[in-house]
């Protein structure tokens, strides 16, 4: 199959200038597709349009450099002048995905960076980049096969965690009031390695049963579970670590800690040896702690013994989803960017990946969202992003993992040019719902 970029002047005949002036906070890249993103046909023509949006400020010295991947194995990419639209022609002759990743440049090939504030207020620098997908009939793939013995393994595993009482054995320390709301560390025990720990939300003066409840989960990573700078006055909520770590500890204690949960050197959760037991694997103690704190939410007097949502992204959606699949009581699920879904798929069926996933093993199958799904049969499911261009969480697992959801309640929000963390201010927006299937 042969790929094209077109552009009307050659590399060769573009001055090139200095590009210290660049005020690169004002500049992204933009795309659209000849057609809505999810509704190719397997072979027909795929046209992206990129453009560098720089408002007032020249292109000249400036280039878009982009890289073409897909399921069906394909890989190409070239670079042509900014100062033009890029377009690329692709095609895939299978159901899958397609990912076309372009990036701003200068004429040396380094990435253009820009700053910006994260989730936390924290300045950040990322590369100027747009991040676009499209697929061939993305509702009609399939999952790997899960474990024969799927049910009675969780089975297995919710009688080890009953058979950790925790009753009475909470330990919760009043730190703050805020908003209207009283703030607490709490430590509960929970089968595994280590307990469930958090912060616990709870209104001033909160009568019996009046209250719905919230537990929110953490993305990947090691850093310190600091205390909330806010309250919410109108629900019970409960935001845990993925790690059991100890509250309001010294630095040291810390870095001490998250050197201890590595395996064979690896970063946890990564290692295939560690992996190659269920029961030992890494997630074996957070989906404990998972379940166990939710136990504790629901066993809060102020709950009103109906609404419970469960929420996170990346990291935190995979949780998300092991809560409502292992929990009925969940009512609400709003998994986001949801990690490791069909971890089996690259292996099994050579699905592309971005190069950051957990080497796959068959005992991890236990873990994987696209078999939780199955489990999930009357929460309300809102998987709140999907990036079309995001190899962290690929969009093929994201596809399987609704597709297989059992609930009759679903909807999944797919967002064109966005990676795993950057969503393009105006892009093309698709969103699959079970209503809309039924109008």
């Amino acid at each position: 199959m042969k790929l094209h970029f077109l552009a009307a002047a050659l590399l060769s005949s573009i001055a090139m200038t200095c590009l210290a002036d660049l005020d690169s906070s004002k500049v992204f890249i933009s795309g659209t597709t000849n057609k809505s993103a999810l509704s190719y046909k397997a072979g027909e023509e795929m046209e992206y349009t990129f453009k560098a949006e720089l408002g007032d400020q020249s292109a000249d010295g400036l280039f878009l450099k982009w890289s073409r991947n897909g399921d069906d194995g394909v890989k190409d990419g070239g670079t042509a002048p900014a100062n033009q639209p890029l377009v690329v022609k692709t095609k895939i002759d299978k159901p899958g995905f397609v990912s076309v990743n372009v990036y701003l440049v200068d004429k040396e090939g380094k990435n253009i960076k820009q700053e910006y504030l994260d989730w936390a207020k924290k300045k950040q620098s990322r590369n100027v980049g747009y991040y676009a997908g499209t697929a061939v009939d993305p509702e009609s793939l399939t999952d790997c096969g899960e474990p024969g013995d799927f049910d009675a393994f969780w089975t297995k595993q919710k009688a080890r965690l009953a058979a950790v009482p925790f009753k009475d054995k909470v330990e919760l320390k009043k730190l703050n009031t805020i908003n209207n709301a009283d703030i607490y560390a709490v430590s509960i025990p929970c089968a595994g390695p280590r307990p469930a720990t958090g912060y616990l939300n709870v209104p001033v003066n909160a009568k019996e049963k009046s209250l719905p409840a919230i537990i929110s989960f953490h993305g990947y990573g090691t850093s310190i579970h600091n205390p909330p700078g806010w309250g919410n006055p109108n629900a019970l909520t409960l935001n845990i670590n993925a790690h059991g770590q100890e509250l309001g500890r010294d630095a040291a204690y810390y870095k001490e800690f998250f050197e201890s949960i590595k395996s064979n050197g690896k970063s946890y959760a990564f290692d295939p040896e560690q992996n190659a037991d269920p029961e030992q694997a890494f997630f074996n103690g957070m989906v404990f702690r998972v379940l166990r704190a939710m136990e504790y939410l629901k066993s809060r007097p102020e709950w009103n013994g109906k609404d419970l949502t469960a929420e996170g992204g990346s990291q935190g959606g995979l949780q998300t989803m092991w809560a409502a699949a292992l929990d009925q009581d969940v009512t609400v699920a709003k998994p986001s960017i949801t990690w490791c879904c069909d971890l089996a798929g690259t292996t099994k069926k050579g699905r592309y990946f971005g190069g950051w996933r957990i080497p796959y093993v068959p005992a991890i199958d236990y873990y994987d969202p696209v078999f939780m799904a199955k489990r999930i049969k009357t929460a309300r499911v809102e998987i709140t992003r999907a990036g079309l261009g995001d190899y962290t969480c690929p969009p093929s697992g994201l596809a399987i993992s609704y597709k297989n959801i059992a609930s009759p309640k679903k909807s999944i929000r797919w967002v064109q040019g966005s990676d795993h963390g950057f969503v393009p201010e105006k892009s093309e927006v698709i969103v699959w719902t079970t209503e809309e299937k039924k109008k």
